[in-house]
């Protein structure tokens, strides 16, 4: 069962995990949230807010993963990593602020996820019941530090990639605010730690994440209702044309999703559980989502046919190429764009399978993938190449 489960060093059931991740993301790029009879678009309902957010929860599963998994590093091989991600996180931010200048619809997370690899590296060497524990904290705490940090600071809820304010865009007033998404890295950080080999792990990622999803949404619904339901968030709304979109139609943006936080009229905002709006709600909900689609898909490694596998895993084992490349095909005046979006996302999702099927078949790591391991490797020489040399000079003195 074993090469079910792993292939090589890495995990089957977590690279279906990004592929699945990949094509989510793609799309609630491609499709419009709102149908013409003003329901919410399948994709939406589906993917927004969740698909970014598994993304993110991988991206604390792969960190844990890379630095020893159960057996986490200590020592020497701990600091070479931490150096390692910090080179990662130099690429990450550097690719995505150089693909948001591209005339391109989706809203680029590469910059803000190297931000969160940054803030990983001081916690990399920490055990999965400590870092469940910092999950669990954030979710409930960083969406109040947020609210308040707005509510104080002088940083505007949108800024200019690049601009004075880029730094508080990439932590506090951007669409994937690293702030409050420490939440998906810490919970990533303890799955990744886990032992995925097993089945029991998946069932309990399953259980646990549908039932943390369900009851945030429930709770949520009733905390509104009882705080005045959407009437007292439509009264609540700041002047100005920042959130002048929200009072044109409320209800809509509520189901269809936010862009990274709350308005900072009125604390009753933090009761919604909106995609993208960085509430305890919201987070704990596609937190719980996200770690159910992870055990889904250990246990889909496990059970399913290779010829099934295999190339959802080699999809998921070269996303950052892959999402770059979907970020550059859906640029304006693209010839690869079309009207008709359910051909457009099939195309890319197919062309996705087939190229990383082909690519990890014939050459092995993704062209991106190559960079960053590249990086990660030299980063981490520079911390035990010192250490292989005072042994070198040891055995000469002895």
């Amino acid at each position: 069962m074993h090469d079910r489960v792993m292939s090589g060093r890495r995990v089957l059931g977590v690279d279906v995990a990004r592929a699945l991740a990949l094509f989510g993301m793609m799309s609630v790029h491609i499709f419009p949230g709102v149908r013409a009879d003003g329901s919410l678009h399948p994709s939406y309902v589906l993917a927004a807010g969740r698909s970014a957010a598994l993304f993110a929860v991988l991206a604390g599963v792969g960190l844990a993963l890379a630095t020893g998994g159960r057996e986490r590093y200590d020592g020497t091989r701990l600091r070479a990593a931490r150096v390692g991600v910090l080179a990662r996180a130099m690429l990450l931010v550097a690719l995505g602020l150089l693909l948001g200048r591209v005339d391109s619809p989706p809203l680029v997370i590469l910059a803000y996820y190297g931000v969160l690899f940054l803030l990983a590296i001081p916690f990399l060497g920490l055990p999965a019941r400590t870092l469940a524990a910092l999950a669990v904290g954030c979710a409930v705490v960083t969406p109040v530090v947020s609210h308040l940090a707005r509510l104080h600071l002088a940083v505007a809820p949108i800024a200019e990639p690049g601009g004075r304010h880029l730094f508080a865009e990439l932590l506090l007033t951007g669409t994937y605010p690293a702030l409050t998404w420490t939440t998906y890295l810490f919970a990533g950080l303890a799955i990744g730690r886990a032992d995925l080999r097993r089945a029991g792990t998946a069932v309990r990622l399953v259980v646990g994440g549908v039932v943390a999803a369900v009851s945030a949404h429930l709770v949520s619904g009733w905390l509104l209702a009882w705080a005045g339901g959407t009437d007292r968030l439509r009264g609540a709304l700041p002047a100005g044309p920042v959130y002048a979109f929200l009072g044109d139609d409320l209800d809509r943006w509520l189901r269809e999703g936010l862009f990274g936080t709350t308005p900072t009229a009125d604390w009753h905002w933090l009761l919604i559980a909106t995609p993208h709006s960085g509430t305890s709600f919201d987070l704990v909900a596609t937190s719980g989502s996200a770690c159910a689609v992870v055990g889904f898909c250990l246990l889909l490694a496990r059970q399913a046919p290779r010829w099934l596998v295999l190339p959802l895993a080699a999809t998921g084992s070269m996303t950052l190429t892959l999402y770059t490349a979907h970020v550059l095909a859906l640029a304006a005046g693209s010839p690869l764009m079309t009207a008709d979006r359910l051909h457009l996302w099939l195309g890319h999702v197919a062309v996705a399978i087939v190229v990383a099927t082909l690519w990890r078949t014939l050459v092995g790591r993704g062209p991106l993938e190559w960079a960053a391991a590249q990086l990660d490797r030299a980063g981490r020489r520079l911390v035990e190449r010192p250490r292989l040399t005072d042994r070198a000079t040891a055995n000469v003195s002895e």
